[in-house]
């Protein structure tokens, strides 16, 4: 190589390279995007779920948002009660708005330059249809359970927009990229353990209880889905006690596993994944969206959703090293090998 050569080669500066991932972690490229992307075709199957006739009527205030007024405390119960009146002077208006807003947010999380504004909207949407439509997702009644949907499906929405805000950060799985891994990890086992005590609640544990919620989430749905739910609820008949005691089991099991060393890690959230298919079937109906009147999917795909955002992520055993920095630069008059050895 003569010495005009690497002279003018040396000139250009620097070449640009991409930086190398922290070590320990690898990232996958569009995993993160993915995620969201399946967050925002949710909040788009609200939204058509909201646009179905019986929605625009009187019978939407009074049959789906007035209910969940009941065991809350007076201040709760008052805010619902407004809701449900207003509402139902104005089913038509006021539900046009709501499909509006969840369409609007779908859209906005799917496209990129309105992302982060859209999550953040979904973030106050979700807290104020948790408190006005779904009595803060009955938590404070004493019977709440997640066969029922409990903590809420909205609530999950808001769950998952913090933990899928787009960050440049690496993390050992995907919702500890946005708000660190000890914070990730205090959220995941405070959901799984909250859901395991709801289930032990005393008004979940009679003989019947969990047979006859079953029975009652399949009401108005296809022959099939009823079918399956009548399975399921024959499956629990007069073992309510010990059905509540195994599926509690599960739930606490379900929440360590972000305490634990990677292939045991795996293995929970892939029975965190079975577990809530398992609910969302035969215990919620599908969420009840084949009987025309269901606002939302339910709990069960917020739950698959939030399983996959902490799927551990592979190790690298040493850090991704940069690409080769190419030959050295050389002065005029010195060989390319004395320049390579000075190096």
């Amino acid at each position: 190589m003569s010495a005009t050569t690497t002279h003018d080669r040396s000139s250009t500066g620097p070449t640009r390279r991409s930086a190398p991932h922290p070590a320990g972690w690898s990232q996958p490229a569009d995993g993160r995007r993915q995620l969201q992307l399946a967050l925002a075709a949710l909040w788009l199957l609200d939204g058509v779920l909201q646009c179905q006739p019986f929605m625009f009527t009187s019978a939407f205030a009074t049959r789906i948002i007035a209910p969940v007024a009941q065991g809350n405390p007076p201040a709760v119960v008052h805010s619902i009660t407004w809701a449900a009146d207003t509402i139902g002077r104005h089913p038509g208006s006021t539900n046009t708005a709501f499909a509006a807003i969840q369409l609007l947010l779908g859209i906005g999380i799917a496209w990129r330059p309105t992302l982060r504004p859209a999550l953040a909207a979904s973030v106050a949407w979700s807290l104020a249809v948790w408190w006005f439509g779904e009595g803060l997702g009955g938590l404070l009644s004493g019977t709440a359970s997640p066969l029922s949907g409990a903590p809420g499906p909205v609530i999950l929405y808001a769950l998952l927009a913090l933990l899928l805000w787009p960050t440049e950060r690496t993390g050992p799985f995907e919702a500890a990229r946005s708000v660190g891994t000890n914070s990730a990890r205090a959220l995941w086992l405070a959901l799984w353990i909250g859901l395991a005590c709801l289930t032990l609640q005393p008004a979940n544990t009679g003989a019947g209880v969990m047979s006859q919620l079953i029975a009652s989430m399949a009401e108005g749905q296809p022959d099939w889905l009823r079918a399956a739910a009548g399975h399921g609820s024959s499956l629990v008949a007069h073992h309510g006690l010990a059905a509540s005691i195994t599926l509690a089991a599960v739930l606490t099991l379900i929440a360590v596993a972000v305490l634990l060393p990677l292939p045991a890690a795996r293995i929970l959230i892939v029975v965190a994944v079975l577990t809530s298919a398992v609910v969302w079937i035969f215990g919620q109906a599908l969420g009840g969206v084949l009987g025309g009147q269901a606002t939302d999917p339910g709990s069960g795909p917020l739950l698959t959703l939030l399983a996959l955002a902490y799927w551990p992520r592979s190790t690298s055993p040493t850090p991704v090293r940069p690409s080769d920095p190419g030959p050295p630069a050389t002065a005029p008059g010195q060989d390319y090998s004395e320049a390579r050895t000075k190096r």
